[in-house]
């Protein structure tokens, strides 16, 4: 999925409008995939060898009273490697990566990747620990917000969770972008509660407010 620059300019506009009315710090993140899931491609592989290799035992009378020569064990051999390759390259496919990748461990890559980023884009630096990361990984059809702890020590996990839950419906029925900025939006509400700006209280631009994109 790619942003047009319309997009990504409604989004920026979220993010900056927000930012001024809290010191927090937000920043959106979009990738295709959180981990290469090279594990689906093997057993995308072994799961057709396995079925080549029933198929042929299941249809035997048809090829078993040629007997047990060298040609036929040759055949046989040549129908399972081949048929172990088709499903390797199926597992490149990312609707076949989910089938054959468990949900638990898409969560905990996309969760890995998610404190990856955080670090990456220094959403840990801020002054008074304010970053928040909205990240949304394509493949996996997982969002995860990621905030630095002054804001997880204030404010409940339900908050973050309701947030997760508007994007990912926002994304099912075709409004990504929509959802995006509801959620950026409401993050800052959340985020003026703890972290207002009143007065004459300083408040810097720490981070970028683009749409990060990724792979």
């Amino acid at each position: 999925m790619s942003f047009s620059e319309h997009d990504q300019a409604r989004i920026r506009q979220a993010v900056t409008e927000t930012e001024r009315q809290t010191r927090g710090e937000i920043v959106p993140m979009i990738i295709e995939r959180s981990a290469r899931y090279q594990e689906a491609r093997y057993r995308g592989g072994i799961a057709c060898a396995f079925l080549m290799l029933c198929t042929l035992l299941t249809i035997e009378w048809e090829w078993m009273p040629w007997g047990w020569h060298a040609s036929n064990a040759g055949w046989l051999l040549l129908s399972i490697m081949m048929a172990y390759g088709l499903g390797y390259w199926l597992g490149t496919f990312e609707p076949v990566i989910r089938i054959l990748t468990s949900n638990e461990r898409m969560a905990y890559k996309v969760t890995v990747r998610a404190h990856q980023a955080f670090l990456e884009h220094g959403l840990h630096r801020t002054e008074l620990g304010t970053g928040v990361l909205i990240l949304v990984s394509l493949l996996e059809h997982r969002i995860e917000v990621l905030t630095d702890r002054p804001i997880l020590d204030q404010v409940p996990q339900q908050v973050w969770e309701d947030m997760v839950n508007v994007i990912r419906e926002g994304f099912q029925k075709g409004q990504p972008v929509e959802s995006l900025c509801h959620a950026i939006r409401t993050c800052g509400k959340v985020l003026a509660g703890v972290y207002p700006v009143v007065g004459g209280t300083r408040n810097p631009n720490e981070l970028p407010n683009e749409l990060i994109e990724g792979s």
